[in-house]
């Protein structure tokens, strides 16, 4: 599957902004706990763009969107840098990202035979860690 070229975007200050504030964690967060992470910070920005700064990050895999079985979406600075997917710990939040060939070829087959094109899918593995597992 060929991996989508977007154009650049502008750096803005909002931009700027997101992209630091998701740089200081390694760990997932809500777009809510980012917004009131940067005003704690002094930072000027609604949360309308902060959600839109995420998305447009998301649209060219600069940052990993996982759901919590809420349905909460929470974000992380990508580690991969490429199309990949994850194993979510239900316990104690940790992920894994995983690289999964099969599934690409799985997912191409799918849209070949259904006449689709422009595809895209997201694998969502979760269970329990071996440290949450065996305590």
């Amino acid at each position: 599957m060929a991996k989508e070229t977007l154009p650049p975007l502008r750096m803005t200050r909002q931009r700027r902004a997101v992209q630091e504030a998701l740089a200081s964690t390694s760990t997932f967060c809500s777009a809510q706990d980012l917004h009131a992470s940067l005003r704690t910070e002094g930072t000027t920005i609604s949360l309308a763009t902060v959600y839109n700064q995420l998305r447009q990050m998301a649209e060219r895999h600069e940052v990993d969107l996982i759901r919590t079985e809420a349905g909460e979406a929470l974000w992380r600075r990508c580690g991969a840098g490429s199309h990949h997917h994850h194993l979510v710990c239900r316990s104690c939040g940790q992920v894994e990202e995983l690289k999964a060939p099969v599934v690409e070829q799985w997912a191409s087959d799918v849209a070949r035979g259904s006449g689709y094109s422009e595809l895209s899918h997201s694998v969502e593995i979760t269970g329990i860690c071996p440290r949450c597992t065996h305590g």
